[in-house]
């Protein structure tokens, strides 16, 4: 090789949008609903990587349309390197249909006539950024046209004229070649002549090619398995990789007796996407130096976890869920039926850090129905001030770009401030607790599965619960079991959640380790939020906290400190503990910033334009006193 690298592997072909049926076991034709994901067998892989920490790229065209623009922020929000994703001014992104129709039955439907990614030329790319990555990733399907096979090529030898690698992963779907009808996107097998003529055109150019017993014979035009592998050895030097699902793979190296590493007992829910994350592993541990029987083994398991769940590239593992899987590979069926293993999938996958959070909490219902009430201003008005609310975080927000600023507001006085902040790069909690509910119920219905599947994917479930480790058994336990059911159905419908407890309004004792108390009780039930936000705590309080979440939960978001509508220097003076704390990643505070503001407004003292410039000022100012509280802290 020549300089280092700057990305690791480049992945050149397939993007699209899959719309998987979420009615498994039936037919597409009677799907009901679909859930959206990215796709594409080189999106898919890159995905993969980027979790296993490879620093990947993508290299292919979307349309300049919805569709084309997820696939892009999709791709750049998994890490993956989005420069060389081209935006196609007339192409509309590819689409999968998909469905799980019961055991070997995957029906899917590709939509790709004339498709973006196929758009692909030699101009959206140069050897200096082919260059910049240790090895290039093509797919087969990028070999079906002229055009792109041209791309293919000047892509392969840019790659080799520098040392780097080639990898072709075969990809053989015969309907994206013309020899299949529409309806077949599942047929995996159609011998074709002209297809393995094409294929052996680019063989000696690669280092490492890849495929399932049916790729081999296309590729070495033999419908026998071994006399198609004898094939490939003459055309290329590359080491090939025989993919054999769930019996594991063959490696083939050049001068070395085959290499079988078997795969792992497991149950398969959804074999669509195995083959990606299977050569997402391979290639993290091949280009980590790792021996092949290794890199075999870690190819292997991420194909396991990915089979047992729904979807490609969400169901692509983590590095850290690798890791924890393979110990319990040799037994275990079902991954995706283990708890544990869930969690740290849904942990260091879907989570969205944050490295600091400060938040404006305006969610309060009852206070403000009873400030308008003690003034006898209509509940329109309510709304009203919401709206200077919102008015005041984005004069904050032109203030300060750096500042992280989130919002928790709701749907019945706050509806217009949650459609101004979605989509607007601002962290947004919405409450779905019922105001002051003890115990804990839910509005607009009390079982809230059904709502939370019509909000916007980006907000945050909030949900705040008076509850103290020592109540009556008969309240804790009805608590607990709403809690559970609130996680369940964020879990399921991909939310995350902020559970927000207070301890002290049960009247019961306190002391430095009730809280850190409560947060066990619900881990020990397996209630596991992306975010707390809790009450001030003693130092040694904290203390306690931060090793419970440790231990716990090491991938929780963090801890926001909320107000309780403390004086300013009491909330100032709590910083300082807080801030000390790693895990305290910020504030979500409401009326200790509004709440005078208010009275004065419901009042008719201040007017609009003051309101809005004085809770900017005092939102301004408590931001100040946290950073200086972290910085002191540092």
């Amino acid at each position: 090789m020549t300089e280092e690298a700057a990305l690791d592997v480049i992945c050149l072909g397939r993007a699209a949008v899959d719309l998987y049926g979420q009615q498994v076991g039936g037919r597409l034709e009677d799907m009901q609903s679909f859930a959206k994901y990215l796709g594409g067998s080189s999106a898919n892989l890159a995905v993969g990587l980027a979790r296993l920490g490879v620093r990947s790229a993508m290299l292919t065209r979307v349309g300049d349309e919805h569709m084309g623009r997820f696939v892009r922020e999709q791709l750049a929000r998994e890490r993956v390197d989005v420069t060389h994703v081209a935006t196609d001014p007339d192409r509309l992104t590819g689409l999968v249909v998909l469905g799980i129709a019961g055991t070997e039955a995957y029906p899917h439907v590709f939509f790709r006539t004339r498709c973006a990614d196929m758009g692909l030329v030699v101009e959206d790319f140069d050897e200096a950024w082919i260059a910049s990555a240790r090895a290039l990733a093509v797919t087969g399907t990028h070999l079906s046209t002229v055009p792109t096979r041209r791309a293919v090529l000047q892509a392969m030898l840019w790659a080799r004229a520098h040392g780097r690698r080639v990898i072709l992963d075969i990809d053989y779907r015969p309907v994206l070649w013309g020899l299949a009808s529409a309806g077949a996107g599942d047929n995996r097998y159609v011998a074709a002549h002209a297809v393995t003529q094409v294929l052996q055109e680019f063989l000696g150019f690669c280092d490492l090619i890849v495929g399932t017993e049916e790729e081999i014979r296309i590729a070495g035009g033999d419908d026998d398995t071994d006399a198609a592998l004898q094939s490939l050895q003459q055309w290329s030097n590359a080491t090939v990789v025989l993919k054999r699902g769930a019996a594991g793979c063959v490696v083939h190296e050049p001068g070395v007796e085959p290499r079988v590493v078997a795969g792992f007992p497991i149950e398969p829910f959804n074999v669509l996407g195995a083959g990606d994350a299977f050569l997402s592993g391979l290639l993290a541990g091949w280009l980590a130096g790792e021996r092949w029987e290794r890199c075999a083994e870690l190819g292997n398991a991420c194909g396991a976890l990915v089979v047992s769940r729904h979807g490609c590239s969400p169901a692509m593992p983590s590095r850290v869920e690798l890791d924890a899987y393979l110990p319990l590979a040799a037994t275990l069926r079902r991954p995706d039926h283990d708890e544990h293993i869930a969690h740290v999938h849904r942990a260091t996958t879907t989570r969205r850090p944050r490295a600091e959070l400060h938040v404006l909490a305006f969610d309060h219902r009852r206070q403000f129905e009873a400030l308008a009430g003690q003034f006898g201003a209509a509940a329109a008005s309510i709304a009203q001030f919401k709206d200077l609310v919102a008015r005041a975080v984005e004069c904050v927000a032109g203030r300060d770009g750096d500042a992280r600023l989130g919002v928790i507001v709701d749907e019945r006085h706050g509806a217009a401030a949650l459609e101004r902040f979605t989509h607007r790069g601002v962290w947004i909690g919405r409450p779905v607790e019922l105001p002051g509910s003890r115990p804990l119920r839910f509005e607009p219905r009390d079982e809230p599965g059904l709502a939370l599947r019509d909000w916007p994917a980006e907000q945050v479930v909030k949900c705040l619960a008076f509850f103290h480790p020592d109540d009556p058994r008969e309240l804790r336990r009805d608590q607990e079991a709403r809690l559970a059911a609130l996680h369940a159905d964020c879990v399921t419908l991909e939310r995350e959640l902020l559970l927000e407890l207070i301890t002290t309004a049960s009247g019961l004792p306190c002391d430095e380790h009730t809280t850190a108390r409560a947060l066990t009780r619900l881990y020990n039930l397996g209630i596991a939020p992306a975010w707390w936000k809790l009450e001030p705590q003693s130092p040694a309080s904290w203390r306690v906290l931060a090793q419970v979440i440790a231990t716990r939960d090491p991938w929780c978001n963090g801890v926001l400190l909320l107000g309780l509508d403390a004086p300013e220097p009491d909330l100032v003076r709590s910083f300082a503990d807080a801030a000390a704390t790693p895990i305290c990643r910020g504030f979500a505070v409401g009326r200790s910033i509004f709440g005078t503001t208010a009275r004065e407004w419901f009042g008719g003292t201040v007017d609009d334009e003051a309101a809005v410039a004085a809770i900017a000022d005092n939102y301004t100012r408590l931001i100040g006193a946290w950073r200086a509280a972290r910085g002191a802290a540092a």
